[in-house]
Order: structure tokens, then sequence, then C-alpha cells
């Protein structure tokens, strides 16, 4: 379920707004400068689609956005649940990579056509916790401060937008402000 979380960055018990509708979604972060929208699903993903076959499917969306917005590079990240060991420490170190509070130096776009991850966005002494899942299309500026989340079992494909091939190097903050926020698992378990 796509969720939008807001909470003030001093008092992350605090919840200022929590909801799944769309179009409150979009205009939350509308007012920090994030884009939301959301592209219409396809199809289910299978675990032996290949990146070039996610692109396929969303092609005519990709190359309309990249030529608007004069993207040049683009990619799919994913990582589905795999059996074993070898499996889990994998999603353990791809999860710590981005929890860290960092920025880039350009836009970050990513449109999810599997499964869900969740950035966390520190705009003007506020937390916003957007949970992408399949369909959705977020758009954080350059500059903004976020991390992102996995969760403790990732299962994403998400379509990765640049201009310049290093256009995803993060630089970090050395801000601990991410450990003191609910994780992915527990902005979901709180509807459960």
């Amino acid at each position: 379920m796509t969720l939008l979380q807001i909470m003030p960055e001093h008092a992350p018990g605090d919840v200022l707004l929590r909801t799944g509708d769309e179009h409150r979604i979009a205009a939350a972060l509308r007012e920090c400068g994030v884009e939301f929208r959301r592209w219409g699903l396809r199809r289910a993903l299978t675990g032996t689609d290949s990146a070039e076959d996610v692109l396929a499917l969303y092609r005519a969306e990709v190359d309309e956005l990249c030529a608007r917005e004069g993207l040049r590079v683009v990619d799919v990240a994913r990582l589905l649940p795999e059996p074993g060991p070898e499996w889990e420490e994998k999603a353990r170190q791809a999860r710590s990579t981005f929890l860290a509070e960092h920025r880039h130096a350009e836009d970050e776009v990513r449109f999810f056509a599997h499964g869900a991850g969740c950035f966390y966005l520190h705009v003007d002494g506020k937390v916003y916790a957007v949970v992408c899942t399949a369909g959705d299309l977020l758009s954080v500026p350059a500059g903004t401060r976020h991390w992102f989340d996995m969760g403790g079992r990732p299962e994403f494909a998400a379509v990765r937008f640049f201009k310049e091939k290093d256009g995803w190097v993060g630089d970090f903050t050395g801000d601990t402000i991410a450990s003191r926020f609910p994780d992915l698992d527990a902005l979901l378990a709180a509807d459960a």
C-alpha cells in the first residue's frame, strides 16, 4: 500500500499526517518540491523478468519522461527474495547502504514496477516517510536530505533515472536522524 506519514524531525512518535490517498500524498509532497504520481501497471513481474523486460514494459513512459526531464541514464535496481543465507547477507548489505541520511547532486527519480520501498525526506523540520509501491513514481529534488529503506526482506524492482552516470552517488550528511524514525517494516505493521 502506498503511504505517506509526516512526522516532526524532533518528535518521531508524533504523526502529523498519515494517508494512503494518492491525491493527498501528491499535494503534501508538492509543497516541499517533490513530485509524486502513478503510472499504470502493465502486469505483475516475475523472478525471471530481466531489467530489459521491465524497461520494455514501460518504454513509452520512460522515453517521455527522459525527453521531458533531460534524463539520459536509465537502469533497473531490483532485489527479489531468494532462498539461503547468501541472499540474506546480500539483502542486509543492500539495505544498510542507503539507510543513512544523504543527498544527491541531481534529482532522484524512481518508478516502482514491483514491490515496495520507503523514501524518508527530511524537509523544513519534518520527515516525510513515503512508502512507494508498484506503480508509484517519485521525483526528489537534488540536494534534498533523505534516506531509503527497502525493509527487512527486500522485494522491489525500481526504474532509476539520471542525467549523469554518477547521479546516484550519495553525499552522506553524517546525521543519525534515520535511526530515530520507524523503518519500513514498522510503518507497514502499524496498519496490521
